[in-house]
């Protein structure tokens, strides 16, 4: 015994005490252990509960988003999580504007669960393509106030007809518990009826869920500590109006 496991002699084959968990150490055996993403390892260093949080926000969205055909995610990050959406749509691409993440996020790729994964910048411009959805978690509380209808409109602009849009970002009334590092990344967080006034200046329906932790409900606004927005019906032209 070495380490704690069992191996066969002259061999470097793990064999597990209890049979029915041999499949984990031929697993392991064969295609090695995985590795957290840049983003998603610091979470795991310094706040691990965290990362059940994040997962559970990527869920909420594989789940509205079960069965879509072709899904676009915006600013991803590391994508570490992303493989919860990919498990539940037919083609899924992820975007950064940071090529460091990207290049992580292709480092770590492998079958079943590939994606695409691409630089790009959404302030600049629509991601060429047209999707049925698209999503972007802990993205726009990072934007500027006087740019964020930009961003909404160049995610609307790659979106087919009848595509959805998933916004999710940290409350208003959440930075007050925010660490200092949050707060000055968050300039544009919102309040419950603020993120869905903004969502309407670009879809004609806009549906909100809120978050404590990892669960997602429904409840009353100031005491939600994230914010999720699910945008249909796109307006065919940004006007401001959101009428």
């Amino acid at each position: 015994m070495t380490n704690g496991q069992n191996r066969i002699s002259g061999s470097d084959k793990t064999v597990a005490r209890d049979p029915v968990n041999q499949e984990l150490f031929e697993l392991a055996d064969r295609s090695g252990l995985a590795r957290f993403g840049i983003m998603n390892n610091h979470v795991w260093h310094h706040d691990p509960k965290r990362l059940v949080f994040t997962l559970a926000r990527y869920k909420f969205v594989a789940k509205m988003l079960a069965g879509r055909s072709k899904v676009v995610e915006y600013g991803c990050g590391d994508a570490f999580c992303s493989r919860l959406v990919r498990q539940e749509v037919d083609d899924l691409t992820v975007t950064d504007f940071d090529a460091a993440f990207i290049a992580d996020a292709k480092a770590r790729m492998e079958p079943p669960w590939a994606f695409e994964a691409r630089e790009h910048d959404i302030i600049a411009g629509p991601l060429d393509g047209l999707f049925d959805a698209a999503y972007a978690l802990d993205v726009l509380e990072h934007i500027e106030a006087d740019m964020e209808d930009r961003v909404l409109a160049n995610i609307t602009a790659s979106l087919t007809e009848h595509g959805v849009a998933i916004i999710g970002m940290p409350s208003l009334e959440s930075q007050a518990y925010a660490s200092p590092q949050s707060k000055a990344g968050h300039v544009n967080c919102k309040t419950g009826e603020g993120l869905r006034t903004t969502m309407l200046r670009h879809f004609h329906n806009v549906f909100m869920f809120s978050m404590n932790d990892e669960v997602v409900h429904t409840g009353f606004f100031p005491m939600a500590h994230y914010l999720l927005a699910i945008g249909c019906t796109k307006r065919t032209a940004f006007d401001g109006s959101g009428a």
